[in-house]
């Protein structure tokens, strides 16, 4: 039996085989994923994280998360709280945030498993190259909905799994933590489903408002 989308819950078809890593094509909300069982051990995980050279001050890696910085300086004022979501071993948007004055705070299951953080709610929540992580994105999208406060915004950023992208070809499944990728109408589910009243897509920044 096909897995069911772990968005959804709707029913799937193969998609593409890489090795011995099936994924799968969501029959209505789009999405792309891998195969649950081949998901990758939480300490495999965290060692695949721990090869990333997440230097905060590196120019490059300032410049990456920049579309985020924008976001997050045009919508938000630095008395506004927010929660740096799945910060990883290098928290550069916690960082460039603090130094133009922001309250910011940051939660990581590998890095910086701090639950007293998600028993509060933000303005605001950044997660930047997080969501495509998510084994379970239902559970975590209601989570996340769940620390917005009234009118807070939710900004992610991630690539789009696109109706013209060659999955077979596409880099961005390359990387055995990248589980889950989002189509256009998996962010029109995500909408609707756990209660935002409005999303944006540009470019790579995805921002849902509560």
């Amino acid at each position: 039996m096909l897995p069911s989308c772990p968005l959804c819950g709707s029913s799937s078809v193969l998609l593409h085989t890489l090795l011995n890593r099936n994924y799968f094509r969501c029959s209505q909300c789009k999405s792309a994923f891998a195969d649950p069982s081949n998901h990758l051990s939480y300490d495999d995980e965290e060692s695949r994280y721990l090869e990333h050279n997440n230097d905060i001050y590196d120019p490059g890696y300032r410049d990456f998360v920049k579309p985020i910085i924008e976001t997050v300086l045009s919508k938000f004022l630095p008395e506004h709280e927010g929660l740096d979501f799945g910060a990883g071993t290098g928290p550069v948007i916690s960082q460039m945030l603090t130094e133009n004055g922001y309250c910011i705070k940051q939660f990581d299951p590998f890095f910086c498993n701090k639950p007293e953080v998600l028993t509060r709610q933000y303005d605001y929540i950044v997660c930047c190259e997080v969501i495509e992580h998510f084994h379970n994105p239902y559970r975590e999208f209601i989570q996340l909905k769940s620390l917005l406060k009234p009118g807070g915004m939710l900004i992610c950023m991630t690539d789009i799994f696109y109706d013209d992208i060659d999955f077979a070809k596409w880099y961005y499944k390359n990387d055995p933590t990248h589980v889950f990728f989002y189509h256009p109408t998996s962010l029109s589910f995500i909408k609707a489903e756990f209660g935002f009243t409005s999303y944006m897509l540009n470019g790579r920044v995805i921002r849902f408002e509560a």
